[in-house]
């Protein structure tokens, strides 16, 4: 058995749900609202919202490209069960509104998958601004450090409540929760276009890219994460190169230091 697992703690659900009641509180919003896509992270994020500030604050929005199909079917069924409102957008008008504009017909894949959570985050913001809510993430540690996500898309938000969180861990708060077994079953996807997975993307399965995050996490030599995570050094070199390459997406823009303190350099808050 490998020695590196990051492993999810009970108390775990307590700081997060005070983190979340104490922010949305501090902001003076009325609620939050968070885009529930019939996946494992928004449903575990939408069951700690409701139990941090009471599911009459909460609102989960199903933004689909089409009907959906069985993951909105999950997620309206999920949101009925937390008590929580429930909306229902069809993003592909706005998505191909925007492709027909762009001519972007015959771009790569990935440009077309980052337009539509760019079109989803649009949508959220929208809602937040009109209603006085919080955009609320669904991001995980996994996602944040290998730069698995679109800034200004699903990046673009107000807090991150398992944003410290490894995918293997908020597998094992979701089961701790009370996550139906249909959700937990499911592949992870981004749902950008058909068979999207975020395994196949990434090329390596959560399991052991967590157990190789936690080693970098903890500062150990790749030859040593290699043997404690029972991975390929080969991997480890791989999901190094992912973290470092995708630092710049976890900064805000950069601004080159001309002032005595400068706003994301010094300039402390």
């Amino acid at each position: 058995m490998p020695d590196l697992v990051p492993r999810f703690r009970e108390d775990h659900v307590a700081v997060i749900e005070a983190f979340i009641a104490h922010h949305v509180g501090a902001s003076g919003r009325k609620g939050v609202v968070l885009g529930l896509s019939g996946g494992l992270d928004s449903a575990v994020v939408a069951k700690l919202c409701a139990e941090a500030i009471g599911p009459r604050r909460v609102l989960g929005v199903g933004l689909p490209e089409g009907d959906g199909g069985r993951d909105i079917d999950d997620a309206r069924a999920w949101a009925e069960a937390l008590g929580i409102g429930w909306r229902v957008l069809d993003i592909h008008p706005v998505a191909a509104a925007f492709e027909s504009e762009l001519r972007a017909s015959r771009a790569d894949r990935v440009a077309r998958g980052n337009v539509r959570a760019r079109v989803r985050m649009t949508v959220l913001y929208y809602v937040a601004n009109t209603e006085r809510r919080l955009v609320m993430g669904t991001g995980n540690k996994s996602e944040i450090l290998t730069g698995y996500f679109t800034r200004w898309g699903d990046g673009g938000v107000d807090l991150l409540p398992i944003g410290d969180l490894y995918k293997t861990q908020v597998r094992g708060m979701a089961r701790h929760l009370g996550v139906p077994k249909r959700i937990l079953d499911k592949v992870p996807t981004a749902g950008l276009w058909a068979g999207q997975t975020d395994e196949g993307e990434l090329g390596i399965s959560y399991d052991a890219l967590d157990r190789i995050l936690l080693g970098i996490e903890l500062h150990l030599e790749p030859e040593a994460i290699a043997e404690k995570a029972d991975v390929p050094l080969a991997k480890v070199r791989d999901v190094e190169s992912l973290v470092a390459s995708s630092a710049y997406k976890r900064k805000m823009p950069l601004i080159p230091k001309l002032g005595v303190r400068t706003v994301g350099l010094d300039w402390r808050e």
